[in-house]
């Protein structure tokens, strides 16, 4: 094997569409972009990069770099993050050649060991310079595997940060606590569902051609406004398919600490037949914007007419620009992205064991006063919305 192989894409770098490129690094980032390959995504480039040789020949995937071959001879990084940075550095020019006709990439990785850890933010920070659309999809250790693990995830995390224009953090035991108790490879594999269906989502929403059309500086817009973030997506059938469909798209106990009142930017795509009615758009816009307050947010509405999905909608919801919860006491953090798969419908946040445990100790802390009565304001959590609606 080269140290790179690259198919020609030539054909697709100026046809008017946006050009998506999906970069696994480490183990799990090429695990995540194997899952992918397997099945049968189409109009993106794939990338996998490591330091661990055998683990590269055992992928399919079309492009393949190994990082730092002529210092550490493809033996992995051992767990060093500061090995899979100098490694991936001594690879910039190839990684920077792999991003070069990119309008948007996904770079995806396990936190916590040595490549993925020490070379994702090295591809970001590429990326960056490129000014290419940068989201990244990672994994943060579970419990079990060590406070070592855990430390330097959110180290990494931290430096991703610093280039990417969204994250989206996948907590490992918070899948366990989801799905119950399933095996590890299951698991995992939950785990490379929301990445294949955040690409999914997003190049579906400008990919497909509708009465309504969002298009890629739309989505743009949307995944530049900084802070917390999240993906959803909904489907349903029936008489109560729209309001369903989008309820589901933004409905999760394992958002609690997101408040969606100052968002910034939402993306809303309805997929359908040609049986979508007006009053039905209507009430999925109603129920988007009644869940924000900010008369200065972008808001992108796109419609696909796909006759195969016969009576059921397909409702996706990108929000960005999100604060938490103002009554928690803060601290410093990264910048999350929460997402969810479709079946079942999910998302994923990294600050919600976190941000519980605070919110315990702050309440500990708190001396008992009598109660008071307080101002009538609105509030706009997700789970706020939707009591709202059902009191109706």
């Amino acid at each position: 094997m080269s140290k790179y192989t690259m198919p020609d894409d030539s054909q697709v770098q100026d046809n008017g569409q946006a050009r998506f490129t999906v970069f696994g690094v480490g183990g799990g980032g090429g695990n995540a972009v194997e899952h992918m390959v397997q099945q049968g995504i189409r109009g993106v480039t794939f990338v996998c990069a490591n330091t661990d040789r055998q683990a590269l020949d055992r992928l399919t995937a079309p492009n393949k770099l190994q990082l730092g071959a002529k210092t550490n001879r493809g033996l992995g990084a051992g767990a060093n993050p500061e090995i899979g940075r100098e490694a991936a550095e001594s690879e910039e020019e190839a990684i920077r050649e792999m991003l070069d006709n990119s309008d948007m990439v996904f770079i995806t990785a396990g936190m916590g060991g040595g490549t993925g850890t020490g070379a994702a933010p090295v591809v970001a920070r590429i990326a960056k310079e490129l000014e290419v659309l940068t989201v990244a999809v990672v994994t943060t250790p579970f419990k079990f595997e060590g406070g070592k693990r855990i430390k330097a995830a959110k180290a990494g995390i931290e430096q991703l940060t610093n280039f990417v224009d969204s994250i989206i953090t996948i907590p490992n035991d918070k899948l366990m606590s989801i799905y119950g108790n399933i095996s590890m490879q299951d698991a995992f594999k939950k785990a490379d569902d929301v990445l294949l269906h955040a690409v999914q989502g997003i190049a579906e929403t400008i990919a497909r051609e509708g009465l309504i059309n969002i298009d890629f500086n739309d989505i743009r817009t949307a995944m530049t406004a900084k802070g917390h973030a999240m993906m959803g997506i909904g489907r349903a059938s029936g008489d109560d398919r729209a309001r369903q469909a989008t309820e589901k798209a933004i409905k999760s106990p394992l958002l609690d600490d997101l408040r969606l009142e100052n968002a910034k930017g939402l993306l809303v795509n309805v997929i359908s037949s040609e049986s979508l009615s007006l009053d039905e758009f209507s009430q999925i816009s109603e129920i988007v914007e009644g869940i924000t307050d900010n008369d200065d947010a972008n808001i992108f509405y796109g419609s696909v007419i796909d006759e195969k999905m016969g009576d059921d909608l397909h409702v996706t919801v990108i929000a960005t620009g999100l604060t938490l919860n103002e009554d928690i006491p803060e601290v410093p953090v990264p910048s999350v992205t929460s997402t969810q798969s479709v079946d079942p419908s999910t998302h994923t946040s990294a600050l919600n064991s976190q941000k519980q445990t605070q919110a315990q100790q702050y309440q500990d802390s708190t001396p008992r006063t009598a109660p008071q009565e307080q101002p009538q304001t609105k509030t706009n959590s997700i789970q706020d919305y939707l009591k709202r609606q059902q009191n109706k």
